[in-house]
């Protein structure tokens, strides 16, 4: 089935959907520092360069799915909190805008937890009617991602529906009992790990590993209020939009308390305290390490990593919706 992808990123849920057997057609990125990114591991796709609120329906082509994360940053409990008070919130109503007039046999819209905050209760309910609206039987639910063979906690709040003709209701997928670790992810990536260049810019092609290299520079307050390190038999914490907020490698022992908030690296041991890189990050994210990453400075790469729905996070309600769809 071909797919449709709004606000597509660097590709994360574009390749889970592929995984399953879907075939994104045409995607739509607005952020120009990801273009090279997405289309060199999507050269079968038509990118569209402008932004969705000024593309009519008519310019989208036909598919049988949509799929799509607007921006997210509007309802983050790490962010703003002002929802669709803000002018990135608006843009879930271009994502309906589209799922309107194209009317796919489908559509997933993935976005953060902070969504279910009590303050946006109100705007919850008019998407969810919105999305009930356009003929869809909807489906909503909180899925953490550490459930679906991703080595990382990370809770995301899934909108998925099915056109009311189909005759169906999406039932989300059961959780995988077996979770994957740090030691999963990312112990092939011990060797040929790169610090930044000055002012944190790329190796580039003096990575041996494709984007193998991690941010350097101090460590905030912020961020050595807590614990940052987990074990090589854990998860790993939430891979975030920021480099500067990367979790340390599993080498490092665990971060010390020394006070209310404030936490220290261990004594001798400082040396082993360095960010996960932006390769680490990405396998944490469970893209392919052939999904290159294409940026200046480290920090658009930990940014198009982080912003990423996990691959096969992705897959997995991609398999659902393949599966539940053949029986209609």
């Amino acid at each position: 089935m071909n797919i449709l992808s709004l606000f597509s990123g660097a590709g994360g849920m574009d390749r889970g959907f592929e995984m399953a057997g879907f075939q994104t057609i045409w995607a739509n990125e607005y952020d120009k520092d990801i273009w090279a990114t997405y289309e060199a591991n999507f050269p079968h796709v038509v990118l569209n360069h402008k932004s969705i609120c000024d593309i009519s329906s008519d310019e989208i082509p036909d598919a049988d799915g949509l799929i799509g994360g607007p921006p997210c940053q509007s309802w983050s409990e790490a962010g703003t909190l002002r929802g669709i008070d803000d002018s990135r919130g608006k843009l879930f109503f271009e994502f309906i805008r589209v799922l309107e007039a194209k009317q796919p046999k489908f559509f997933v819209a993935e976005n953060v937890s902070g969504m279910l905050a009590a303050r946006h209760a109100p705007a919850l309910q008019h998407i969810t009617q919105l999305l009930t609206n356009c003929g869809y039987e909807l489906s909503v639910m909180l899925l953490n991602a550490v459930d679906f063979s991703v080595p990382q906690e990370r809770k995301r709040l899934f909108f998925v529906g099915f056109r009311k003709d189909l005759g169906a209701c999406f039932r989300f997928p059961d959780p995988i009992i077996q979770r994957k670790t740090l030691r999963d992810a990312i112990s092939d990536l011990t060797d040929n790990t790169l610090p930044a260049q000055a002012q944190n810019k790329t190796n580039g092609l003096e990575c041996i590993i494709p984007n193998h290299e991690y941010m350097i520079g101090g460590f905030s307050s912020i961020f050595m209020s807590r614990n940052r390190v987990r074990t090589w038999d854990e998860p790993s914490f939430t891979i975030q939009a920021g480099g500067r907020h990367a979790p340390i490698h599993p080498q490092a022992p665990k971060m010390h308390p020394i006070g209310k908030d404030r936490f220290s690296f261990v004594s001798g041991s400082e040396h082993l305290y360095r960010r996960l890189s932006v390769r680490e990050c990405a396998h944490i994210q469970t893209f392919p390490p052939s999904h290159i990453f294409h940026y200046t400075h480290v920090a658009a790469g930990y940014k198009m990593v982080g912003n990423a729905v996990p691959c096969q996070l992705a897959f997995h309600v991609a398999q659902a919706i393949k599966e539940q769809l053949s029986h209609t």
